[in-house]
């Protein structure tokens, strides 16, 4: 694929073959980052893992990076959805929710459902599994705290998942931050993938580091500096 005038003038910038402390690669990212929108930065942890393992989860970080609200519904019945329309659900039922996905009505980011609702809703995974959507406890998106769980995805929680070679893709951050916010928020879900580094893992959990903005270069990262 043909590089772009700006994408190889970035490149310049960034020393071939180094390995940058991690506050380094975040000040350079800001650098680099010259387009005319705000771009997104972006961290890439491969990981040593197997296919038995799941490192899966959700975080909040200390900076929120998503400004635009998240629309999200929630399935659940009685007193539970109330809670959740209180909380700002955008829809909130149970057969008639299902049916309406079924129909072909995709309009949400976030799917949250209560314990009870799952035996109905996991009907759902041919639909909502292959876009993401389909609520997971290991994620925080199938439990009986409705009101915490919308708030919390609202104000920019976000799901995380190992893809099939063991590479973590998470936004850390956006160039109009400070390098101080996106350093601190790399460091958060850094820590958090640590804590989930399973016990039978032989030889080095992480494999590679590497931190980039939108239209920038990938820039590898010293996992020891962050």
């Amino acid at each position: 694929m043909k590089k772009s005038k700006r994408y190889l003038e970035a490149a310049k910038k960034v020393v071939s073959n180094k390995v940058y402390a991690y506050q380094e690669a975040v000040e350079l990212i800001k650098q680099v980052s010259s387009t005319k929108f705000n771009e997104s930065v972006d961290l890439a942890v491969r990981l040593n893992i197997q296919q038995k393992h799941s490192i899966r989860g959700s975080l909040s970080l200390p900076h929120s990076v998503d400004t635009s609200d998240k629309k999200i519904v929630v399935f659940a019945e009685g007193p539970k959805a109330e809670e959740a329309k209180e909380a700002g659900a955008v829809y909130v039922g149970s057969d008639d929710l299902i049916q309406k996905i079924r129909g072909g009505w995709l309009d949400f980011d976030v799917a949250i459902a209560t314990p009870d609702m799952m035996k109905e809703v996991g009907k759902l995974g041919p639909i909502l599994g292959k876009r993401g959507l389909m609520p997971n406890p290991k994620v925080g998106t199938v439990t009986l705290d409705v009101k915490t769980a919308v708030n919390e995805f609202k104000k920019g929680k976000r799901e995380y998942k190992a893809d099939k070679t063991g590479i973590i893709h998470f936004k850390i951050g956006k160039a109009s931050m400070t390098a101080e916010q996106i350093i601190e928020n790399g460091k958060v879900i850094y820590q958090e993938l640590m804590r989930k580094k399973p016990n039978d893992i032989k030889g080095d959990y992480v494999k590679s580091v590497y931190v980039s903005s939108t239209m920038g270069p990938g820039i590898k990262i010293d996992s020891k500096t962050i």
